[in-house]
């Protein structure tokens, strides 16, 4: 199945959430809303009254995300992406505040990674099945590769304040970072309604601030990388903070016993084939933490534990061994797990 803007299915899938029954409090009372979005499914969960009441919120959740939609989704011919993916050379298209918001995160993370991450990926994404074109059950030819990936670089695109040149050929895909942007900006209108304790999620990015009920943490487990298999790997209590998964258990497909990840390295134009099965990074904001994912995906265990003690992130890495995962994290990441357990 194709989606909007991200394929992957949730990562973080066990919310330990207490709705809580017969309280005349709302201060103490869980209010839950959830729709479908991108291709996948949103969801808040929220203590107290939003200013505009529970109606009012939903519809301004659903219109904020019908129209991240139709700014930035590859999948939506007439979206501003589509139609700036379309252009000819020379096109300067002013973007939405929140258009350019993303491309200017996107484009700094293309160039703090050298090209590990890189925005203009999408050529490579579809000629390998990921994106919007039909899906494909073999590789593409060496040939095809060379010829999409001379359309590929983050340095050919320019944006000055909200306007950003179309150099001739070149693809922005976004699909690696919109929908943590979609989760920060539920947030934000949650936090517009005067709600201060929540958890939203989309497609598995997450975002919470505060706490649930009575004072407890909101609680989320990563899953274990395996296929088929839904178990936990590591539980976190999400403080004022988000975290975003990316690994390559859920979006492959696979051609003589071998398998073709989704994450495409866009500076060899074929899938990862390291033995990096999942990356977790928290940050303070999702959209970031959604494109670092895909970063150090990219990277491998190695050097995207390097770039992530380089840049003090907090990082689980789970990795494929002979014996089974095992779990790598930064000092940062650490520090996190130890001050919760205290």
């Amino acid at each position: 199945m194709k989606t909007a803007i991200a394929r992957f299915l949730p990562f973080w899938v066990l919310l330990f959430a207490v709705l809580a029954s017969g309280c005349d409090d709302s201060r103490q009372r869980l209010s839950v809303l959830s729709g479908p979005t991108m291709g996948t499914t949103w969801s808040v969960k929220f203590t107290g009254t939003p200013d505009d009441g529970v109606p009012g919120l939903k519809k301004a959740i659903e219109g904020a995300l019908v129209t991240i939609n139709q700014e930035m989704s590859t999948y939506i011919p007439d979206s501003e992406l589509s139609r700036f993916n379309q252009a000819p050379a020379g096109t300067r298209a002013t973007l939405s505040d929140d258009f350019a918001r993303v491309i200017n995160e996107a484009l700094r993370l293309s160039q703090q990674s050298d090209g590990a991450y890189d925005v203009t990926v999408g050529p490579l994404v579809n000629l390998w099945g990921f994106g919007p074109d039909p899906d494909r059950f073999e590789p593409p030819s060496d040939e095809d590769i060379r010829k999409a990936q001379a359309r590929i670089g983050w340095q050919k695109l320019v944006l000055d304040d909200k306007v950003l040149l179309q150099p001739g050929g070149v693809y922005v895909d976004l699909s690696s970072i919109a929908k943590g942007f979609a989760v920060d900006k539920v947030a934000e209108l949650l936090e517009k309604q005067g709600l201060h304790n929540y958890l939203v999620e989309i497609g598995g990015e997450l975002r919470a601030r505060g706490h649930k009920p009575y004072k407890q943490p909101w609680r989320v487990a990563v899953e274990k990388p395996i296929p088929g298999v839904r178990e936990v790997e590591n539980v976190i209590d999400l403080k004022d903070m988000a975290v975003a998964t990316s690994g390559d258990y859920r979006n492959f497909f696979e051609d003589n016993g071998k398998l073709y990840s989704h994450t495409i390295d866009p500076r060899t134009g074929y899938p990862v084939t390291h033995k990096l099965a999942s990356v977790s990074v928290l940050h303070k904001d999702c959209m970031t933490a959604d494109g670092l994912a895909t970063t150090m995906t990219v990277l491998g265990p190695e050097k995207g534990m390097e770039f992530a003690k380089a840049h003090e992130l907090a990082v689980l890495f789970i990795v494929r061994t002979d014996k089974g995962a095992e779990e790598l994290m930064t000092p940062a990441f650490k520090a996190i797990l130890d001050k919760q357990e205290k």
